[in-house]
């Protein structure tokens, strides 16, 4: 009987049970979308934060050092510390090396040019775009990759040639552009490109590694290393000196894809080197991210509590159509919990039809965002589905509870009589 009951139900009041169930499938379908994307959002958000640049510097670790002596600082000059570019492949043997999306060596140099008004400029030495190796790994990297919004006009140089970019700036004063050559350090010079990045490279020469290194007699040297790397936003946790940490925390710590935790195993990959944050960089990566989940949190909350208004309207609606056939149930000893279950059952299936619709339409919608905002696919984890069955039967609930509530007081006399 009680199964009738509830057949009948839905065979008499359609239009009712279509509208209830067209907003909780549309309320679910948005909450599976932004539920999806939130929890698959990490990587991409942070590989399109990579077109800001590096977030990790490495340094020598001479240049951290901080000798006084009475208040005097005798830290010493630190023109002569560099780094071994032979080290430079072991960043793709630490433990976060998959994380890494490529790194930029830089050796700056002051070189002369055979310019009247220009006698003495900086030339940075870098990879443009190197293939490296490490153990059974190639990979290709430079800063093409670390650096993508430096633009050139003519045609990027080859790593292994002495070709050079010249900052817009520069080339201006000097009228040179991309073809010209250029006297440098008594050597000439062929200018592939003109280099424009909206910093101070565009008063300078850019030019391969090599060139720098053998300017500067110093082969192997390199001044400083501009790593990008995925991370993860920082927290609390994140913070704290893993010389403090012991155990499973440290663990924890270290193979987390914090800012800090890969810094630190940068340090470790590459000998009497110092490497950190470029904090402003890495902090605005984590507000980003922080805001966006937070815009999709309040999206799905708006979505849920649209669909439980629609919901309780539509319930209360059909409950109040349906006064007499409650009126006779309590007439013939049915009780408030017989009349609760009967319309809470009918709840429960919309809910469990709404969800399965809504879910499927959810991680479509999820996918469209995924191939239309991030150019990726998102992952639909399984887990989701029993999750977003729970919220259509948490938000169909909520919604029919009031409208219940009132059905459950009905006076039989009354509903039978029409009075209510």
């Amino acid at each position: 009987m009680f199964g009738r009951l509830v057949y009948e139900s839905f065979r008499r009041q359609k239009r009712r049970k279509l509208l209830a169930g067209v907003a909780i499938t549309l309320g679910v379908g948005v909450a599976t979308a932004m539920i999806a994307v939130a929890t698959d959002i990490g990587d991409k958000i942070s590989r399109e934060l990579r077109s800001y640049g590096a977030n990790l510097i490495v340094t020598p670790q001479e240049d951290t050092l901080d000798v006084q002596i009475g208040g005097v600082d005798l830290k010493p000059p630190s023109d002569g510390t560099y780094l071994n570019e032979a080290d430079l492949p072991k960043i793709k043997g630490m433990f976060w090396r998959n994380n890494i999306v490529g790194f930029a060596p830089m050796l700056p140099v002051s070189v002369h040019v055979n310019d009247a008004d220009v006698t003495s400029l900086t030339l940075i030495g870098t990879y443009f775009s190197k293939r490296l190796t490490f153990g059974k790994q190639d990979f290709v990297t430079g800063v093409r990759v670390t650096h993508p919004w430096w633009k050139v006009q003519g045609a990027w140089p080859d790593d292994n040639s002495f070709d050079v970019l010249l900052g817009e700036s520069l080339a201006s004063r000097l009228g040179s552009k991309a073809g010209d050559e250029i006297e440098i350090a008594g050597q000439t010079h062929r200018v592939t490109g003109i280099l424009s990045t909206g910093g101070a490279e565009d008063g300078q020469i850019v030019a391969p590694l090599a060139l720098a290194q053998q300017i500067l007699d110093k082969p192997g040297a390199v001044r400083r290393v501009y790593v990008s790397a995925l991370t993860k936003p920082e927290d609390a946790f994140a913070r704290r000196d893993p010389q403090t940490l012991r155990g499973a925390e440290y663990d924890r710590w270290y193979c987390s894809p914090y800012a800090a935790s890969i810094a630190f195993q940068l340090q470790e990959a590459i000998p009497h080197s110092h490497a950190e944050q470029i904090r402003q960089i890495a902090q605005n990566e984590g507000t980003v991210l922080s805001r966006i989940k937070g815009l999709m949190l309040l999206v799905t909350l708006a979505a849920l509590f649209a669909s439980a208004l629609a919901v309780s309207a539509a319930m209360a609606t059909a409950i109040f159509e349906r006064r007499n056939e409650v009126g006779l149930m309590k007439a013939l000893g049915a009780g408030n919990i017989s009349v609760a279950a009967l319309f809470f059952a009918e709840a429960l299936l919309l809910a469990l039809i709404g969800g399965v619709l809504g879910f499927a339409g959810g991680a479509l919608l999820a996918r469209q965002i995924g191939q239309s905002i991030f150019d990726s696919q998102i992952t639909i984890e399984p887990v989701l589905f029993p999750l977003i069955l729970a919220i259509a039967v948490i938000v169909t609930f909520g919604g029919s509870a009031v409208a219940i509530r009132r059905a459950v007081k009905f006076d039989p006399v009354y509903a039978l009589r029409g009075e209510t």
